[in-house]
C-alpha cells in the first residue's frame, strides 16, 4: 500500500523531527517536567530578539497581524515546536527560516516564553567589549590558559566558537562555579607510566584502549592504556572561580563577549 502525504502534513511531519533533534541538542541537559528558563538565557535572547525579529513582530511581539507572542502562539504550543517553528519558518509567510546557534535558540525561545513578564529596564545585558578587556586583563587573566582566534595558549580549552556552541546560563555557570559545569571530557588527567614516567595535561580524546592529551608543555602526546600502571582523572576543575572576583555586571559582560566568539569567518 502507497501512502500519499500532502504538504502540510509534510510539513508537520519534518517539524516533528527537528523538534526532535532540538530538544538532544539544546534543551535536554535541564529539560524536566517543566522547562525552567535561566535569566542569563532570557536576557540574551532578548537581544537576539531585538537584532532579529523585532523587526517583524515588534518590540512588544504584537505587529504582526493576528500574532501576539506574549500570549499562547497558536502553532508552537511548545518549545521544541517553537525550536521548530523558528528554524523551518512558515512557507507561504513572510516568516523565513533562522539558522540560530545554540545559545541563540535558546535564548529566543526562553525570552519569548517570557515576554509578558520581561523588562528591559530591570535587566543589566552584558557589553562584550568590556567583557574582553576583562577576559584579557589582570582581573580576569582568562588568555594566561585559553585560546581565543589563534592567541594564546592551549592548556585549557579553545574558546574561538564557544559562543556557538553553549548557550549564555552554561556560560555563565562556568565562569561562577567551575567545578559544578566544567564538562567530563575538559577535565586534566594524570598519567603514570610503567617506568615511572608522570604525565599531566589536558584530555582531548579518549578509548577503551589510549588517550590523547595535550601535556603542560603544550605538546600532544598519545598513550597506549595498556603501558600505564596509573590513570586518574581530576575531580575538579583547574579553572578558578570568578564568583567573588566579578561583580555582576562584570560578569555580565564577560558572558556577552563569551557569546560573541563564533569562530573566524
Amino acid at each position: 500500500m502507497t501512502l500519499f502525504l500532502t504538504d502540510s502534513v509534510r510539513r508537520r511531519a519534518c517539524r516533528a523531527v527537528l523538534a526532535a533533534a532540538l530538544f538532544v541538542t539544546v534543551l535536554a541537559p535541564r529539560a524536566g517536567a517543566q522547562t525552567q528558563y535561566a535569566p542569563a538565557d532570557i536576557q540574551y535572547g532578548s537581544r537576539v530578539y531585538a537584532a532579529q525579529c523585532s523587526v517583524c513582530h515588534g518590540a512588544t511581539g504584537d505587529t504582526v497581524n493576528g500574532v501576539d507572542l506574549k500570549g499562547k502562539i497558536r502553532r508552537a504550543e511548545s518549545d521544541f515546536e517553537l525550536m521548530a517553528l523558528i528554524a523551518t519558518g512558515i512557507p507561504g509567510t513572510a516568516m523565513p527560516a533562522f539558522k540560530f546557534s545554540t545559545a541563540e535558540m535558546t535564548g529566543i525561545v526562553a525570552y519569548v516564553k517570557n515576554m509578558k513578564d520581561f523588562s528591559a529596564s530591570k535587566v543589566a545585558l552584558g557589553d562584550p567589549a568590556r567583557g574582553q578587556a576583562i577576559f584579557e586583563g589582570s582581573k580576569g587573566k582568562c588568555t594566561t590558559c585559553h585560546r581565543v582566534n589563534g592567541r594564546g595558549p592551549r592548556v585549557a580549552p579553545d574558546l574561538s566558537d564557544i559562543g556557538a556552541t553553549r548557550t549564555a546560563a552554561t556560560l555563565q555557570n562556568v565562569v561562577v562555579d567551575p567545578n559544578a559545569a566544567t564538562q567530563f571530557q575538559n577535565r586534566n588527567v594524570r598519567a603514570v607510566t610503567k617506568d615511572g614516567k608522570v604525565i599531566s595535561g589536558r584530555r582531548l580524546n579518549e578509548d577503551t584502549y589510549s588517550v590523547q592529551l595535550i601535556d603542560e608543555q603544550e605538546r600532544l602526546v598519545s598513550l597506549s592504556k595498556d603501558e600505564l600502571r596509573e590513570y586518574t582523572v581530576a575531580k575538579t576543575a583547574s579553572m578558578p572561580s570568578y564568583k567573588n572576583t566579578l561583580s555582576a555586571s562584570e560578569l555580565s559582560d564577560v558572558v556577552a563577549y563569551l557569546l560573541s566568539l563564533k569562530g573566524l569567518k
